[in-house]
């Protein structure tokens, strides 16, 4: 017969998950009381009654956003960017991850490479110089700012690679006996069997890029190119009523900017909403086999 658990056991399990519980509301409970703000009326909004439910319930906000130009064309360059990005990510990810993780036997120059990768995580070159490649290269003003400095994200291949070391080399040994080359083991022996590893990185690149709100402020010139992010820092930062016609203004006297602002921060969000659950089971088994070996 088993045992049970010790009573020091117990409280530690139940501790655990009380505090996981409290740092899971402390994420949760801002986004409820942006949707709540989002879909309360203009009055209660401003006179801060709103907290975790809405008070006099409506959806002008967001039909007022539905109207907003501005709004979706972010929206879609943001997705793109995302689907671009993480593209390239995905890519150079693999290939760089796939020769570092052999031994130095295979790869001679292994180790100094890699220090060539890691050195970049530990000394930036700074964001004026940043700046000034990005400015010469041509790519200021252009969508290719936002994916191009980010390419190659250096803790992402360091995770990618300690994955694929822990790949059987029985099954690249089975591989080159067939006559498969490099490349071939890469895309149909490696890639195939590290799905979590990679769905992690995909993961980690997918927020980023869908998040990442400054390189649109720094390198893009109009505000009409600005991913989504950029443009709600805008709106929530500095919004501008200048460019407002009289629709807007007949629309602003049922809603209020900050309404507006919560309803815009909402729709943001719920793309990743939609996208964690079902890469969230490859999370953590590819964050923890991936961190395994040095």
């Amino acid at each position: 017969m088993v045992e049970s658990k010790h009573w020091s056991a117990r409280l530690f399990v139940i501790l655990n998950y009380l505090i996981i519980s409290l740092l899971a509301l402390s994420c949760l409970i801002p986004l409820i009381h942006v949707l709540a703000v989002s879909l309360s009326s203009s009055a209660a909004a401003t006179g801060g009654l709103v907290v975790l439910w809405p008070v006099d319930f409506t959806l002008e906000s967001y039909a007022y956003v539905a109207r907003r130009a501005a709004f979706w064309r972010s929206m879609l360059i943001s997705l793109e960017r995302v689907i671009v990005g993480v593209g390239l990510n995905m890519l150079f990810c693999i290939v760089c991850a796939y020769p570092l993780s052999k031994e130095r036997q295979q790869f001679r120059f292994r180790t100094a490479y890699a220090w060539y990768f890691f050195i970049t995580m530990l000394v930036s070159g700074g964001l004026i110089p940043l700046y000034m490649v990005v400015f010469q290269t041509g790519l200021t003003g252009t969508f290719w700012s936002l994916v191009i400095p980010g390419a190659v994200p250096v803790y992402n291949i360091i995770l990618l690679l300690n994955f694929f070391r822990q790949t059987p080399r029985e099954l690249e040994e089975a591989a080159i006996m067939d006559g498969a080359s490099q490349w071939r083991i890469l895309w149909q022996v490696y890639v195939p069997t590290s799905t979590a590893a990679l769905a992690t990185v995909a993961l980690y690149s997918t927020v980023y890029h869908w998040n990442e709100w400054f390189n649109g402020i720094l390198y893009l010139s109009s505000p009409d190119q600005y991913p989504l992010q950029s443009y709600l820092r805008t709106i929530v930062i500095d919004m501008k009523l200048t460019n407002m016609g009289a629709n807007d203004w007949q629309a602003l006297a049922l809603v209020s900017d900050r309404t507006v602002k919560c309803a815009q921060i909402f729709l943001a969000s719920i793309p990743m909403l939609i996208l964690y659950p079902f890469l969230q089971r490859y999370f953590v088994k590819g964050l923890v086999l991936g961190s395994v070996k040095g």
